[in-house]
Order: structure tokens, then sequence, then C-alpha cells
């Protein structure tokens, strides 16, 4: 038994959710969202709360169960508040700045990186060793902050690179004379 699929889920204050047949909607303050449910789950609005349940006890249904539930969750909270994460430049001469929508970013290569953000997708840059990408979508906001770092991901002897804000890098201990 899925202990996350069990728990209904409640449909925040100032969202209007809708359940027909396999698709959920959510629209609220910041946006309108869809989720489709695979076949194997059912869905019902009950009591202002979504209630997840498996059709059959298959292991495959079971599995989706608990992970459709919280794809429900993500898309209410992501219409209400939104998402955010938070990325850590560390380097000498490594810093960000916006053109516009594009993140442009200077990582020590012979050029400059220029990111072009998908459409839903906001980048603040509030010191040029931060960056905040925000969005309604928790998986595309995740994406993005993963192609960001990508481009520089920390390295293990001095630190330097994208890193996110939560981030603990293991360090190495460099050569020994």
């Amino acid at each position: 038994m899925s202990r996350i699929g069990k728990k209904p889920v409640q449909v925040p204050a100032g969202i209007t959710a809708t359940v027909d047949g396999q698709k959920v909607t959510a629209k609220g303050p910041k946006g309108e969202l869809v989720f489709v449910a695979n076949d194997e789950i059912s869905l019902k609005l009950e009591n202002n709360a979504v209630v997840v349940t498996p059709l059959t006890q298959t292991k495959d249904a079971r599995s989706k169960w608990g992970m459709s539930r919280t794809m429900i969750e993500n898309i209410f909270k992501g219409v209400k508040d939104g998402f955010e994460r938070k990325l850590e430049i560390n380097g000498v001469g490594y810093r960000a700045s916006l053109q516009g929508k594009n993140l442009q970013l200077a990582l020590g290569f012979s050029h400059d990186v220029v990111y072009e953000p998908p459409q839903g997708i906001t980048i603040a840059v509030p010191k040029p060793t931060e960056i905040i990408v925000t969005g309604i979508n928790k998986q595309q906001v995740g994406q993005v902050a993963a192609e960001i770092r990508e481009y520089r991901g920390p390295e293990p002897y001095k630190g330097k690179g994208v890193k996110y804000a939560e981030e603990r890098i293991v360090r190495k201990e460099g050569k020994k004379k």
C-alpha cells in the first residue's frame, strides 16, 4: 500500500480544480496546469479534495499511485505559489548577468555562454554570483536549473563552477610534495 497515495490531495483556497476522467486541471493566481494520470489510476473529486486510487493491485498500478498523487499536489502548489531554484557561482571571474530575458554566463571559457529560458520560466540575477530560476512547473524549473549547472559544474578541488545553493561539494585534497 502506498502511504503517500492513500492521502487525498486537498485543493488549497484560491485554486479551482476540475477532474475530467484521467485529467486534473488546476487554475490559480500564477496560471493553469494540467496533469493526465495513467489509465491504471482512478481520480475523483470529493469534499474539495482529489482522491487517487489504483484500479488494480498490480505492481505497475501501485507504483504509479503515489507518483500521481504527488504530481497533482505539485500542480496545486505550482499554480498557487510557484517553484524556485537558486544557483550559486564560485570562481574568479565567473559571473552571470541578464540580457533581456536571456542569461549570460562568464564561466572561464573563451566566450560567454548565453542561455535562453523556455516559456513559463523566469530567471533573476540579484547578484553577479547568484541565479534564481522561478516558474509554476516543478519539473521545468528543475530541468532549467540543471541545464545551467551543466555548463560548468562544481569541481572537487577548488569548488569552482555553478552549484545549487543547498548543494554541498565534497572537496578533495590536492597534490602532495
